[in-house]
């Protein structure tokens, strides 16, 4: 058996709460980033809307496979509900879970999602859990990213088998416990990483001293050894180089909805586009236009694209592309 891509990480059920706007009890400060409730309210909610097998790692399989990727899944869940319709979610998307491990001992990880005027507050509980990475078929791609508590070691089972196939390429998409661990805990993990993407909060919090602008951490990034550094900056677009090329790229205009998985659906984008043999600017353009789409839907997994629906959207923002920005060090770029 070969594979496309084996997206690795945690799998959680996601429960959105999608706020009632009109309630007097709830406030939304944007300067200060704040969504604030009044406490003994009772807050209206519009809709409930529970997505089985979601996390990071689930809507990077999902979104590969529709793609027209051959995808399969490293994953945890329960030996309950949730993680039932979680295996059957993924299959119906054609996502081989022959690696999708049964915990017998805790239940599904779970995230609750409180949508209000399309931001969001997420409360994320990850189950503890015994973290071994089975044997793996071969793969074009290990894509990697959010796990739960105490994932040291599996990071370093990763690392193994990344270094017994040096082929394999490579994408590091951080998750949440990943980033808090701190820059020196991932550090061999963006070395190996030929593509590694991460919002520019994450690269600030990796990265708190020296020059924060986003050229100086890809830079910074480049430096430990990541081939090609992405980071994305939510409306502001998105922003890629490789050490030499250096480029950003807008997004398609739209109006949100909810953005939860709007990291992951450009992530994986950009990932499918490169295995198809699509050049790093055009795999940009497949990167913003899933998240366009997903960001029009509640939750992460809805607006993925196919191929044939991202043709689509590709074409209607033809005109919108990866601009080469003048870079002081290799002025050849622009």
């Amino acid at each position: 058996m070969t594979y496309d891509i084996i997206s690795i990480g945690e799998s959680l059920r996601d429960v959105f709460y999608q706020l009632d706007e009109a309630n007097g009890s709830s406030h939304l400060d944007t300067e200060r980033n704040l969504l604030c409730f009044e406490y003994a309210e009772k807050i209206p909610v519009k809709h409930v809307v529970k997505v089985p097998a979601a996390g990071n790692a689930s809507n990077a399989a999902v979104g590969a496979s529709r793609l027209g990727l051959k995808s399969a899944l490293v994953s945890w869940v329960g030996d309950d509900h949730a993680g039932r319709h979680s295996r059957e979610a993924l299959q119906k998307d054609r996502v081989d879970c022959r690696y999708l491990l049964t915990d017998k001992l805790h239940p599904t990880s779970e995230a609750t999602i409180l949508n209000y005027k399309t931001e969001r507050t997420q409360f994320v509980y990850f189950q503890p859990r015994s973290y071994n990475l089975p044997r793996l078929a071969t793969a074009r791609c290990i894509y990697y990213t959010a796990m739960g508590n105490h994932h040291a070691t599996f990071d370093r089972a990763v690392l193994k088998h990344l270094t017994a196939h040096p082929k394999t390429f490579f994408v590091f998409q951080p998750g949440t416990t990943h980033v808090l661990g701190g820059l020196k805990h991932i550090r061999g993990l963006i070395m190996r990483s030929d593509l590694f993407i991460l919002n520019k909060d994450e690269a600030h919090h990796l990265l708190p001293d020296g020059d924060r602008t986003t050229l100086a951490m890809m830079e910074r990034f480049l430096s430990i050894g990541a081939k090609t550094v992405v980071v994305t900056d939510g409306a502001n677009g998105a922003e890629c180089y490789n050490g030499t090329s250096h480029c950003r790229i807008p997004v398609f205009p739209a109006q949100p909805v909810e953005k939860t998985g709007a990291g992951d659906s450009f992530a994986i984008g950009m990932t499918a586009a490169i295995l198809l043999g699509k050049n790093v600017h055009e795999a940009l353009r497949w990167g913003t236009a899933n998240g366009w789409s997903v960001i029009q839907r509640i939750g992460p997994q809805k607006g993925l694209l196919t191929v044939n629906e991202m043709r689509k959207v590709l074409k209607k923002f033809s005109r919108i592309k990866a601009q080469m920005l003048q870079h002081p060090r290799h002025p050849m770029s622009s």
